[in-house]
């Protein structure tokens, strides 16, 4: 991986990241969408989350994007303001090369120096081992799993949860520390 670049994303990057989205809702069970959304809605979603400071990576190789991460709100309520949901997707032709841990260890740096002190994974299906195990060498700890709640090819799927703590995690009161 000679020229392996982990960036911010931009907005020409959207057509490759709509094109990576596309496969795994077509082909994959890692989300549980079942359309796929088109450029103009994955824009909308990049537009919402950059604007609300979230961060939002590329990961692009030998001058093409081959996957890209972002860090979303885990639930809308304010009380969940500083803890984030991840998701991470690459092109099918890279997985196994390290490229998804590199996107999510530096996913996690920029939340972390957002100040955001919890990381949550939302991995689609039970079966997903490889999403599984870049997590769990990132640091990531099974919370649980919710048993068939998406259904999906004609299956009952399940959802891993798993958890991080970033920065101090809960062991301060965020505004406390240097960062928050």
């Amino acid at each position: 991986m000679s020229s392996l670049e982990i960036r911010p994303a931009a907005a020409a990057d959207l057509p490759s990241v709509t094109e990576i989205y596309e496969h795994a809702v077509r082909f994959g069970t890692a989300t549980f969408e079942l359309t796929a959304p088109d450029l103009s809605e994955m824009t909308r979603r990049f537009d919402a989350l950059t604007a609300d400071g979230f961060p939002y990576l590329v990961a692009v190789l030998d001058g093409r994007a081959v996957g890209y991460a972002h860090a979303g709100a885990y639930r809308p309520r304010p009380a969940y303001r500083f803890t984030v949901e991840n998701s991470i997707y690459l092109r099918p032709a890279i997985q196994g090369r390290g490229i998804g841990q590199k996107l999510l260890q530096r996913l996690i740096a920029d939340c972390e120096a957002r100040g955001f002190r919890q990381m949550i994974a939302v991995i689609g299906d039970s079966a997903n081992a490889a999403s599984i195990g870049v997590h769990s060498r990132c640091g990531f700890q099974m919370i649980g799993t919710h048993p068939d709640v998406g259904f999906k090819f004609g299956r009952w799927l399940d959802t891993v949860m798993m958890q991080l703590a970033l920065g101090e995690g809960g062991r301060t009161i965020p505004g406390t520390s240097e960062g928050d």
